[in-house]
């Protein structure tokens, strides 16, 4: 059974332990945060296991890159702590288990991961994906969603596998190497998961935007500045790779959009609320929501910009309530393209 490469002694000798004391949702000080570090590396039983809403939060803030929340998700699962209620943890297991029956297609660069979001295919057009092939499916699906459902198992039985499909169906064969993430989930779990796990992955993996930098860069020409504010909702994936985060700002720069300046952004970002629903704390994702609506209408955004199809999914009529227009940053990118 795989388990996460963690240094526990590195955490024992934290004084700061920033991966719980910064958490919004825990609400711990330092000394008592000592003592839930403590039991963690202990492996023992934690308020931190129960009371995880699992935003992912930590894994940014831990300064040594060491993986506190990974160890958190694992430990809940081996105490048999179900952030979800079983029977949507049930149900989510089931509709998306692998398929076996995926079959060899032909690929060209660039290759997009759809990863399991079909209704994104139509998006896969116009100059930004020119030429692009791209895939998606429940057997080749990244799984690291689970890590909400305290089930690295799960995601270390199924990803394997997957990751195998992905090369031996779709790129191997067609003679490429790389693939581009459309989602941070599947780029963070094909870097820092597999990282963290010792999973190997055998081709190159792309994140979305540096994906759309380059191609930026070589249709500069026929950029037109969207000259608009726009706020940008971070997802709780980005947390697991937050050195892609930057690129926001260079590709907001690049077609003409000012980044608003909020409260809740950068690592301060709050999660969208779709998890807090699933794990049945209803006040949490309402009074989340809230804050976002009020944070984007505040700050005098017209566009609020997703990296995230799920994000996108669970607030966009909210924000269109306030009065602003929710879209996908490869779709804003579309636009400053003249498509």
């Amino acid at each position: 059974m795989l388990t996460v490469n963690l240094d526990k002694d590195l955490c024992l000798k934290c004084t700061t332990i920033d991966c719980l004391v910064r958490c919004r949702y825990l609400g711990l000080d330092l000394e008592q945060a000592t003592q839930e570090r403590d039991r963690l590396m202990a492996e023992e039983n934690s308020q931190v296991l129960e009371d995880c809403v699992t935003c992912y939060a930590c894994e940014e803030y831990c300064p040594y890159g060491n993986h506190p929340f990974y160890l958190i998700v694992e430990l809940q699962e081996r105490h048999g702590i179900h952030p979800v209620p079983k029977e949507i943890e049930e149900h989510q297991v089931a509709s998306l288990a692998p398929k076996g029956k995926i079959q060899y297609r032909e690929m060209h660069a660039p290759v997009i991961d759809l990863c399991t979001f079909p209704m994104l295919k139509d998006s896969i057009t116009g100059p930004l994906f020119e030429n692009a092939s791209f895939f998606w499916g429940t057997d080749v699906f990244c799984n690291l969603m689970y890590l909400h459902f305290g089930k690295t198992s799960l995601i270390n039985e199924r990803l394997q596998k997957n990751i195998d499909n992905i090369w031996n169906f779709y790129l191997k064969p067609n003679n490429l190497d790389t693939l581009v993430c459309y989602h941070d989930e599947c780029y963070a779990t094909f870097t820092s998961y597999a990282q963290a796990y010792g999973i190997e992955v055998p081709f190159t993996p792309v994140h979305l935007f540096d994906f759309i930098i380059e191609r930026l860069t070589e249709l500069k020409d026929r950029i037109i500045p969207l000259n608009i504010r726009a706020a940008y909702h971070r997802n709780c994936s980005n947390r697991l790779i937050p050195e892609t985060h930057d690129r926001v700002d260079e590709i907001f720069q690049m077609i003409g959009v000012e980044r608003v300046e909020r409260q809740y952004e950068d690592d301060n970002t709050l999660c969208c609320g779709l998890s807090f629903d699933a794990q049945q704390r209803k006040d949490l994702a309402r009074d989340t929501q809230k804050k976002i609506l009020d944070d984007i209408q505040t700050s005098g955004a017209t566009y609020c910009v997703y990296n995230c199809p799920m994000c996108l999914f669970t607030l966009q009529d909210k924000v269109r309530s306030i009065n602003v227009t929710p879209i996908l940053m490869p779709d804003l990118c579309q636009k400053a393209l003249g498509a």
